[in-house]
């Protein structure tokens, strides 16, 4: 007797989409069948043309929770990521207080999630100058890797690795095995760009050209490349740098990379002048860049899709009332992802089990998530019902995250999120989410 059979004929499976009956047990999946099987079982539900998905897997979310739960929390952020089919989540260790760059910091993060989260939540490290040392133990600890910047992080607390300390931190990453995720920008080229200032998007696109990127991803595939280390290019906007993805991967260097929703569907072209909702760094670029991107991901340059909610008070976001050198830089899209997603994709001929392999199973497998991002027997039972071809206008007061805040406002989107299962279990009103680590404790 199984504990819950749901049956779809429009289930998306590792190899495509086809009618389907799922069966769980004990929050496992114990049996793909076909969609008429006879499976004995105390829930048995029919989703007719409900498209049935493995519930998405999002690698970067900046939760803040605690130090800036003002921005956001892991009671928020988690409702917001159930809402929108994200049912794994791994939180980055900035902008929180402390940062988590050292087991204490770890455990006070932990604590602070504990009984909140409505999905489940694993967490990165983080490595700083000074913290080096602290790797290892964070390792032991279950992080699920190890998040630097080369750049400003845009908090003091968090500053950036310099060139030899990343390749001091690889040394001991490549011994762990461990994988160093990076936000990749130039220093340098930076510096040597025209300031950001005044509410017109195109001085902030100027701010931060795409050699920068182009020049710090270059710098990181070779010392990954000398080493023999594990590194991911974190939310990847210049589609120059596809190239230097690309040869690495082709040589045989652990380089991965991942790009955002936004960077795939909004284009500067669109954005309004002092329209801070759609500040983020790196920036988005406009349209031909945008369709280098999806050309990227669909070959396999790019591996996988993440949101990178990076949320704050609605004070920082608006600060100069408009001016993109003084605002926040962040999106925040954790419930908007899928039908933010799907509705670019289909547009451009891509189905929608493109789309699940790109949110959920990719994710996974970036950070060893075996269980999660893919109906298979013996998996997490962590699905969602999706509504593939009903419309919906976005509309800030529904969004679930703490300051509903965002550049899609308005935006008509197609695909729906009806209902959302952890480990076969239903996600509703009490947060039933566990905290992961890597090594499966």
């Amino acid at each position: 007797m199984y504990d819950l059979v749901l049956r779809s004929r429009r289930t998306c499976l590792p190899d495509g989409e086809r009618p389907a009956a799922i069966a769980v047990h004990n929050g496992r999946i114990a049996a793909v069948a076909p969609h008429e099987a006879d499976l004995p079982a105390h829930t048995d539900t029919d989703l007719g043309e409900l498209a049935l998905l493995p519930g998405l897997v999002d690698t970067h979310v900046h939760v803040n929770e605690p130090g800036r739960t003002e921005w956001e929390g892991f009671a928020t952020a988690t409702a917001a990521a159930a809402a929108g089919g994200v049912t794994t989540i791994i939180d980055m260790p900035l902008n929180s207080l402390p940062p988590t760059v050292d087991v204490a910091a770890l455990n006070v993060k932990r604590q602070a999630a504990q009984g909140r989260c409505f999905v489940d939540v694993g967490f990165w490290g983080g490595a700083i100058p000074g913290k080096l040392h602290e790797l290892p133990a964070l390792h032991a600890e279950g992080v699920f890797g190890f998040k630097c910047f080369t750049v400003d992080s845009g908090v003091p607390e968090f500053p950036p690795l310099s060139w030899p300390e990343i390749d001091q931190a690889l040394h001991q990453l490549v011994e762990l095995d461990a994988l160093l995720v990076v936000h990749a920008e130039d220093s340098e080229e930076l510096a040597a760009a025209p300031a950001a200032e005044g509410k017109g998007y195109q001085g902030f696109l100027a701010s931060r050209p795409t050699s920068a990127e182009n020049t710090a991803i270059a710098r990181l595939a070779a010392i990954a490349a000398g080493l023999g280390a594990r590194a991911h290019v974190l939310h990847l906007s210049s589609a120059e740098a596809l190239s230097i993805v690309a040869e690495a991967k082709a040589a045989g260097v652990r380089l991965s990379a991942e790009t955002c929703p936004h960077y795939l569907t909004l284009t500067a072209e669109s954005v309004p002048d002092g329209a801070t909702e759609f500040k983020c760094c790196p920036p988005i670029r406009d349209a031909a860049n945008q369709d280098q991107l999806w050309a990227g991901l669909a070959d396999g340059v790019i591996d996988c899709v993440v949101s990178d909610h990076s949320p704050c008070t609605p004070d920082l976001k608006s600060r100069g009332d408009g001016d993109f050198g003084q605002a926040w830089g962040g999106v925040s899209s954790l419930q908007l992802g899928l039908p933010v997603l799907w509705t670019a994709a289909r547009a451009r001929g891509r189905q929608l089990t493109e789309v699940v392999r790109w949110l959920a199973e990719r994710p996974a497998d970036l950070v060893g998530l075996s269980c999660k991002g893919r109906i298979a027997v013996g998996g997490d039972a962590d699905l969602v019902a999706f509504a593939a071809d009903e419309r919906f206008t976005v509309t800030p007061a529904e969004l679930r995250h703490r300051h509903p805040i965002t550049p899609y406002a308005g935006r008509e989107l197609t695909g729906v999120v009806r209902r959302t299962w952890l480990r076969g279990k239903e996600i509703g009103a009490q947060p039933h989410g566990e905290l992961l680590r890597r090594d499966g404790g």
